[in-house]
């Protein structure tokens, strides 16, 4: 199992908007590529939130074929529509993880 992780931090100025399009648009968009068996979203408790709340997105793959598979095929498409939607209003960094 290899998983896709994306955590994001997330100006409060926009926040509850960019959460409602990450949820009804975005993740159900990457989970339409048909790259990812299934996802969880967390909220990172932290104590001092004055300059954003941060999430953990995770999508999970079979394979390293099928990440590779969206990040050649969809990956620049879907995160383009968020910088253009939010921009200068996240920061994000991604890591891959492998089940062990």
């Amino acid at each position: 199992m290899i998983v896709y992780n994306i955590t994001i931090k997330i100006d409060l100025s926009v926040h509850d908007i960019w959460l409602r399009w990450m949820k009804e648009e975005h993740v159900p968009r990457i989970m339409e590529t048909g790259c990812f068996t299934d996802n969880k979203v967390y909220r990172i408790l932290a104590e001092d939130e004055t300059e954003g709340i941060t999430y953990a997105f995770q999508y999970f793959a079979n394979s390293m074929t099928d990440y590779f598979n969206y990040k050649e095929n969809f990956a620049a498409h879907l995160q383009k529509e968020g910088l253009d939607l939010f921009p200068g209003k996240y920061t994000a960094f991604k890591t891959i993880l492998k089940e062990v």
